[in-house]
């Protein structure tokens, strides 16, 4: 038996129940795992609150872990038993072990720890897919991060600036401005003493930057937008804020000839040659030291809730990480 945390129902935090569950021997094509660390990420709240539905309840959320292969099903080849191992984007991961399909799993180097791995799939995958396929970054691009002292905000910073970009995060605080500019921003904006927009123009002298990702959503979905140079693309991938409103195409036109595009990672892992590529990069971008991984918030698994609720509440800051 194992412990996992569940919801019955869509809610609040209140909803998430530490349960004893029956994990069972991997059938083919699947691993046990032992969890060490799981990564907590705000789609996790989505699919609480079911603005992303789950497959069916009660279901246990999270999305990415690490941990050690236990034992193995039929018919896997490349993992052996106590391989460390992670994975990002398979819903479940908030679990002391776990059955999971042995492709999605990918073996840890030797030069990443647990926990800074666990803090580090999902959102550097996220931060891969943003800088090399939905906008690639050129060296002397402007780029714009909201949520720069976030998880993914973080790593954003720092691999653009390591491609040769310009950046300006977007925070709520001067705590959250002085994290942002250790980890690669070099022009910070105060979403809550500035107008985004104006001041990103303000920095750029006019121009507008090349892509602004923006993880908020509704909130700042018109600043993105007026942030643009022309030609400019906006990345809405996430939903901090609610999602974005549906709007009318032709407001693009006038405004610059603008792209809008909605990414998400699970396109982006879809097959694993897709997967093995993002993780080489981001394996190889963390292990040669330009990224840093900030794992600022450490919480029990069975203290989901809590870390939830602050999650919610904007007092995390970078990558937070359960431990079983």
């Amino acid at each position: 038996m194992t412990y996992a945390m569940r919801i019955h129902q869509p809610g609040g935090p209140e909803q998430l129940s530490w349960d004893e569950m029956d994990v069972g021997p991997p059938g083919p094509g699947e691993a046990l795992v032992r969890q060490s660390a799981v990564g907590l990420n705000f789609i996790d709240v989505y699919m609480r609150t079911g603005l992303y539905p789950v497959a069916g309840l009660p279901a246990v959320l999270g999305m990415e872990a690490t941990g050690v292969v236990e034992s193995l099903g039929e018919g896997i080849e490349g993992l052996q038993v106590n391989d460390r191992v992670a994975y990002a984007m398979v819903p479940g991961a908030y679990a002391e072990r776990r059955r999971i399909a042995a492709e999605k799993l990918l073996r840890l180097p030797d030069t990443i720890d647990d926990r800074t791995a666990a803090g580090m799939m999902l959102k550097g995958l996220t931060a891969h897919y943003l800088l090399f396929r939905t906008y690639p970054v050129k060296a002397g691009d402007t780029v714009l991060v909201l949520a720069a002292a976030g998880g993914v905000g973080l790593i954003l910073c720092q691999w653009a600036r390591h491609l040769g970009a310009r950046v300006i995060g977007c925070v709520g605080s001067q705590e959250k401005a002085e994290l942002a500019k250790a980890n690669g921003a070099d022009h910070i904006v105060l979403y809550r003493q500035e107008n985004i927009a104006e001041r990103v123009r303000d920095i750029t002298g006019g121009e507008g930057v090349a892509v602004s990702y923006d993880s908020i959503g509704q909130a700042t979905f018109e600043a993105s937008l007026d942030s643009l140079r022309p030609f400019g693309v906006l990345a809405t991938y996430g939903n901090a804020s609610g999602p974005v409103e549906p709007f009318s195409p032709a407001i693009l036109a006038p405004k610059g000839s603008l792209y809008v595009t909605r990414p998400t990672l699970a396109s982006h892992t879809a097959t694993r040659d897709l997967l093995e590529e993002g993780a080489g990069r981001l394996f190889e971008a963390v292990g040669s030291g330009a990224v840093r991984v900030s794992v600022n918030q450490t919480y029990a698994l069975s203290e989901t809730a809590q870390a939830h609720r602050d999650l919610e509440a904007r007092t995390t800051t970078g990558s937070t990480v359960l431990v079983p």
